[in-house]
């Protein structure tokens, strides 16, 4: 019959905590003299929705910059948990900050649009961040120590996430997560790397609200996206 050690063993629960006088029961001495001395269980592991918990409440209560100011709330992000798809981009813009979701605004309908273009949808195997958790005052592009405070908060998205691509939105995105300040056209159309994902950069939305030729740029862009993410899973090259 397989002993309880074992059994805990195999569930991963690990070491196991007994009582001195279990130990000096089995002829390991006991200490200080034979009384009883109870050392504490190790913690149990956080479970994925609990980690998901604690990182929104760090985003939330971080002042690590000035953003944290004037915002109404953070915003950490919105999507499914369990996605292969993780698309980031600059910061919240004012209905991002009033609704506490990325991406809701005129730029977000575009967003969408490019996501039903490739025959995704928000939320369905699909997440969506920000490089930076705050309002940027009046819309501004954030500053490199504003990104820098929050790419931790970024890395651990990901890290939770484990995304089989992730699509980059604007030079900003760009800059946070790959450490690359260069102008935007020099980063499309190739694969980059992040901790052994694929990362394909592209335009932001709002950048092609005002900039409406551009959008065949990006169509190709989500295409190459599309095809580098079938090439890698079928070379077993990405992350489960």
């Amino acid at each position: 019959m397989t002993d309880r050690r074992t059994l805990l063993a195999e569930m991963g629960i690990a070491p196991l905590w007994r009582l001195r006088s279990t130990e000096a029961a089995e002829g390991a001495p006991a200490a200080h003299g034979g009384e009883h001395v109870t050392e504490e269980a190790a913690p149990a592991p956080m479970t994925a929705a609990g980690a998901w918990d604690e990182l929104a409440r760090q985003v939330a209560d971080c002042q690590a910059c000035v953003l944290c100011r004037q915002r109404k709330q953070a915003v950490l992000g919105v999507g499914d948990r369990e996605a292969d798809w993780l698309f980031i981009g600059e910061g919240p813009g004012a209905e991002e900050d009033a609704q506490g979701e990325p991406f809701v605004g005129q730029a977000g309908k575009l967003l969408d649009a490019m996501l039903a273009s490739i025959e995704l949808r928000r939320g369905e195997g699909v997440y969506i961040a920000n490089a930076v958790k705050c309002r940027p005052p009046g819309n501004r592009t954030p500053e490199a120590e504003e990104m820098g405070a929050c790419r931790h908060f970024l890395e651990r998205q990901i890290e939770l996430l484990r995304p089989r691509i992730i699509v980059l939105l604007g030079r900003s995105a760009a800059s946070t997560l790959l450490g690359a300040d260069r102008a935007l056209a020099s980063l499309r159309g190739r694969s980059h790397d992040y901790r052994g994902i694929p990362v394909v950069v592209t335009y932001h939305p709002a950048y092609l609200l005002r900039n409406l030729p551009e959008k065949a740029k990006a169509w190709e862009d989500l295409l190459f996206a599309r095809r580098v993410a079938r090439e890698s899973a079928a070379e077993g090259q990405l992350p489960l």
